[in-house]
């Protein structure tokens, strides 16, 4: 009987050590799924003469963080849908034009596939803080239906400012603030139509692409030209004339101040022509460079638009494009929580010499 009273207490024992073993390898293995993010790569991969190659398949694909070799869990090929916010500035000069806005926008969702998903982001007059001004108008949430689009579309209005950072980080929060579902994981894009001069944003740059990086979000933006008109209007008697809003001349001094030239003024009317000039170019050129750079950290393109006639070709050139993107997904065997940045590198293999891979460029590590 002692003896037998001893052996049930040791297979008690060992029973109880390996459930206990077995419940914090569970746990270790839990934690590690939780901290370690899946991270999403979408990418256009083009042969030496700038066509998409459209039949690649996993192991045409390898993948390194900070130069070391990852493990690709998932891949999506080119049929898989996308999610895209679409965004129409409809302020400043191109108020005169929203029916071409409008049709350029059925165009662009007319090009797509039927089971990608489109939201519509425009601009609105509203009021903030007891004054008139112009504010994000989400018109419409995410949705393969295209009647609903159409119906969306019919309902973009104008407004008399241009809230262009506003809405970009509005929409990272409106459109894009739940995870994905499977089948659109890595392949979410923002398609803006703006010349990216911003006036009456709250936020700035570094916010919207701060948060639009961080989600993997590819950017594409057809930059309309609309300096000449802006000029144009710009000169002559101040009263009359189109102004900068004050949060433009805040950014530029902010951005250019130092060293500038131009005395540090907030009344517009004591700006000079050639002054004015100046701060319109530079504004310009900021907002180009602004695009460019999110574009290429997000893997996506700036589109050059004269006009909206030619916005109607750059919208078919980004739904080709969307049309012909893969997605890859790995988990890094980086597990610090560090902040750092972290380089991503694509190479491909088995495919055509001079084929060129355009990917997001990395992503910022996670901080305790």
């Amino acid at each position: 009987m002692r003896v037998f009273c001893v052996s049930i207490l040791l297979s008690l024992a060992i029973g109880f050590g390996n459930a206990s073993a077995q419940k914090v390898s569970n746990d270790k293995e839990e934690v590690i799924r939780v901290e370690t993010e899946l991270i999403d790569v979408p990418l256009t991969v083009t042969d030496r003469n700038g066509k998409p190659l459209t039949n690649l398949s996993k192991s045409n694909f390898l993948i390194f963080e900070d130069n070391k070799p990852q493990k690709v869990e998932e891949f999506f090929a080119v049929n898989a849908p996308f999610e895209i916010a679409l965004l129409l500035d409809t302020s400043g000069s191109t108020r005169a034009d929203l029916d071409l806005i409008r049709r350029a926008a059925r165009d662009f969702i007319a090009s797509l596939r039927p089971g990608d998903r489109v939201s519509i982001t425009a601009f609105r007059t509203g009021v903030r803080d007891n004054k008139t001004i112009s504010i994000p108008d989400y018109i419409i949430e995410l949705t393969s239906d295209r009647l609903d689009l159409r119906s969306a579309i019919d309902r973009v209005s104008t407004g008399n400012g241009t809230p262009y950072y506003d809405a970009m980080l509005g929409i990272t929060e409106k459109v894009f603030g739940n995870e994905p579902k499977e089948e659109f994981r890595g392949r979410r894009a923002l398609v803006a139509l703006t010349d990216g001069v911003d006036s009456t944003s709250l936020n700035d740059f570094i916010d919207a692409r701060d948060v639009l990086k961080a989600k993997g979000v590819s950017t594409y933006f057809i930059n309309l030209n609309t300096r000449d008109f802006f000029e144009e209007r710009l000169l002559g008697d101040c009263q009359i004339a189109m102004r900068f809003s004050q949060g433009q001349i805040a950014r530029y001094y902010a951005s250019f101040g130092r060293g500038s030239k131009i005395e540090k003024v907030s009344d517009f009317c004591r700006l000079g022509e050639f002054e004015k000039l100046a701060i319109s170019k530079q504004l310009y050129e900021l907002a180009e460079s602004e695009m460019n750079e999110l574009a290429k950290v997000s893997g996506g393109r700036v589109f050059a638009a004269v006009d909206l006639n030619d916005a109607r070709l750059a919208f078919k050139q980004v739904a080709d494009e969307i049309g012909t993107r893969y997605s890859l997904g790995y988990y890094p065997t980086n597990e610090s929580r560090d902040g750092k940045f972290r380089v991503i590198r694509i190479e491909i293999k088995g495919v055509p010499t001079g084929a060129k891979v355009r990917a997001r460029e990395g992503y910022t590590g996670p901080k305790n």
